[in-house]
C-alpha cells in the first residue's frame, strides 16, 4: 500500500475533529450543568488539575483541525473555492462548514482561552474579573456549541454529495 499524503491529511483533520468537538460537548452537555451539583470542596480539583488539561487538547485539538482542514482543501484543489464560497463549485457546503470551523476556532484561541486562563486564576485578577471571564468564556462556548451542529453537517454532506 502506498503512502497517501491526502488521506494521512484527512485522517489527522477527523481525529482532532473529534477530540475538539468530543471536549466541546463534554463541557457544555457535562462539565457546565454539573458543576452546581459539586461539592465546594471538591471544585478545586476541577479548576487547577481537569479543566486546565481538557482546555490544553480542546485548543490544540481546534488547531490542527483548522490546520489539517485547511490544508485537506489545499491539497485537494479547492481551497479557494470553499473558502470564497463560489456556488458553482460544488463546495458551497464545504466552504460554509469551513467558516463555521474557523470562527469557532477564533473563539476558541482568542475568546474562550484567555477568558479560561482569567477564570481558572491562572491569571492574576479580582473575583468580579473571573466572574465574568467565566461567563464570557461559557457563553462564547456555548455559541460553538451551537456552530459546531450546522458545521459538522456542511463537513459531512459536502464530502458525501449531500451539499448545496
Amino acid at each position: 500500500m502506498d503512502f497517501e499524503p491526502v488521506f494521512f491529511v484527512r485522517y489527522i483533520h477527523v481525529l482532532s475533529g473529534v477530540m475538539w468537538i468530543g471536549i466541546l460537548w463534554y463541557f457544555n452537555f457535562v462539565q457546565i450543568p454539573t458543576m452546581p451539583k459539586i461539592p465546594d470542596d471538591l471544585k478545586p480539583a476541577i479548576g487547577k488539575h481537569i479543566a486546565p488539561e481538557a482546555l490544553f487538547w480542546f485548543r490544540w485539538g481546534a488547531m490542527f483541525t483548522v490546520l489539517a482542514g485547511l490544508e485537506l482543501a489545499r491539497m485537494n484543489g479547492y481551497l479557494m473555492d470553499a473558502l470564497t464560497l463560489n456556488a458553482s463549485s460544488g463546495y458551497l457546503a464545504l466552504g460554509i462548514g469551513m467558516w463555521f470551523g474557523i470562527i469557532m476556532w477564533f473563539n476558541v484561541w482568542f475568546i474562550i482561552w484567555p477568558a479560561q486562563k482569567i477564570a481558572l486564576g491562572m491569571v492574576d485578577a479580582e473575583a468580579s474579573a473571573k466572574a465574568a471571564a467565566g461567563r464570557r468564556a461559557m457563553l462564547f462556548s456555548r455559541t460553538n456549541t451551537m456552530l459546531s451542529i450546522p458545521m459538522l453537517y456542511c463537513m459531512v454532506s459536502g464530502q458525501n454529495g449531500g451539499g448545496f
